[in-house]
């Protein structure tokens, strides 16, 4: 089993503020759900409220919280990030998929890191953690410029652990 972060995150590693992103850039969410589909995704649970409390179709949904009546027909609920990866053990690939806690929890034990690098430094609440990327290489980059329907320039980046 693999596990990959999966996020969107500007120069200064900023994720999102007042939990809402801080930009909506069409071809990443086209790229987010390629990548993610037939997956099982991890995200706590200020992300899951962000995406409006519902599951992300063609995924298996986990949400790390407390709160177990968060889960529903689609929504699987942990208390605690290890037990959630310990659960799918035998799936090929879980996705890290936020917030900012979850990728800081889940760094040291990713293999991947699939990145949205998007060129703009925005002021935020939440940040994508540190990461040393000597430690990882870099597999894959398609780079696309601002358009009519992107307002920033942005990479798709893929990163294994060296």
């Amino acid at each position: 089993m693999k596990i990959s972060l999966v996020a969107a995150i500007a120069n200064n590693n900023a994720l999102g503020k007042d939990n809402k992103l801080l930009w909506h850039l069409s071809n990443d969410l086209k790229f987010f759900k390629a990548y993610t589909l037939g997956k099982v995704i991890i995200m706590g649970r200020k992300t899951f409220e962000s995406i409006g409390k519902r599951a992300l179709p063609g995924r298996i949904n986990v949400v790390i919280s407390r709160d177990l009546s968060l889960a529903s027909e689609n929504i699987v609920v942990f208390t605690d990030l290890k037990e959630a990866i310990k659960k799918f053990h035998d799936v090929e690939e879980i996705c890290i998929v936020g917030g900012a806690q979850i990728y800081q929890d889940s760094l040291s034990i990713a293999d991947i890191l699939v990145l949205t690098r998007v060129n703009t430094s925005p002021q935020a609440d939440v940040y994508f953690p540190e990461v040393d990327f000597s430690q990882w290489k870099l597999v894959s980059e398609e780079k696309h410029p601002a358009d009519e329907r992107h307002q920033y320039d942005y990479n798709f980046q893929i990163w294994n652990r060296i």
